[in-house]
């Protein structure tokens, strides 16, 4: 690695001990401004957080062929929904950029050319979350998007040359779902779900606090519900950053985890801390 680019991983953010994980399922944007169980447990589980340097969030959301990382000063805060209440529409969550770190970040991805975006900003599956977490907004957020050309194995490693950024005090962030079939929904079982949605989440869990990291990557190997779970891979795509990022003797630990609506988990991972 070239000296100047050694310097911007080590000048911009001093060491500090490594940062925890987190994965994140974020499920309806209608939960950015419900105080719900699942607010409630992002808002508890932010409090037994270290307070980030910054956040690098990995968004279903953000979809494209090739990555890119937001490194603009001021993101803007993006509405990607419809059909929910115009309270929704009006929420802003003006946390700052860091276009010094998104350059740190985009220096240590080596495995494919990783470009800074000016153009994105904050979509739904991270601010929903994290302005319960963080609600003054002061924290910096970047997002980096998921290149949907690639497969579930190269998510995984690509995460790992992320790695020095937990020692910088940067709080990396998948946001997703483990469980998403919107073509299943069940909107009349609001805090429910399928057999097979319990059994994928289930089945999912097992394997995450077992440390079965392969097992998670190839899941569509495992069987008839996984693959009712997972119809499309960008929502459990975060899920593989998160896992990723984890050294051998991390403690594991899922929150939220209730099946709603049928067809969708909010079971949530943290790592370390």
């Amino acid at each position: 690695m070239e000296l100047k680019h050694l310097s911007k991983i080590t000048d911009p953010f001093s060491a500090t001990e490594t940062m925890p994980l987190l994965f994140v399922g974020h499920g309806s944007p209608m939960n950015a401004i419900e105080q719900n169980e699942f607010a409630t447990g992002w808002q508890q589980t932010a409090r037994n957080l270290p307070t980030p340097s910054a956040i690098l969030c990995i968004s279903a959301h953000w979809e494209t062929r090739g990555t890119f990382i937001t490194a603009m000063e001021k993101p803007k805060t993006i509405h990607d929904f419809g059909g929910f209440p115009q309270a929704l529409f009006d929420v802003e969550y003006p946390a700052p950029g860091n276009p010094v770190l998104a350059e740190t970040a985009q220096n240590l991805i080596t495995s494919t050319e990783a470009k800074l975006d000016k153009a994105w900003g904050l979509d739904h599956g991270c601010w929903s979350v994290i302005k319960h977490m963080y609600p003054n907004a002061d924290i910096p957020v970047l997002e980096m998007s998921m290149d949907f050309t690639q497969s579930p194995q190269w998510h995984y490693n690509l995460a790992k040359e992320l790695a020095t950024l937990r020692q910088k005090g940067v709080l990396i962030i998948g946001s997703g779902n483990i469980v998403h079939n919107l073509r299943t929904i069940d909107w009349r079982n609001p805090n429910g779900g399928f057999d097979w949605a319990v059994e994928a989440n289930e089945k999912m869990k097992r394997s995450i606090l077992n440390n079965e990291h392969h097992s998670l990557i190839n899941y569509h190997t495992l069987g008839t519900e996984m693959r009712l779970a997972i119809p499309t891979p960008e929502h459990y795509i975060p899920l593989l950053y998160t896992l990723g990022l984890k050294t051998e003797n991390e403690a594991v630990s899922i929150f939220n985890d209730k099946t709603v609506m049928g067809s969708i988990s909010m079971a949530s991972v943290k790592i370390g801390g």
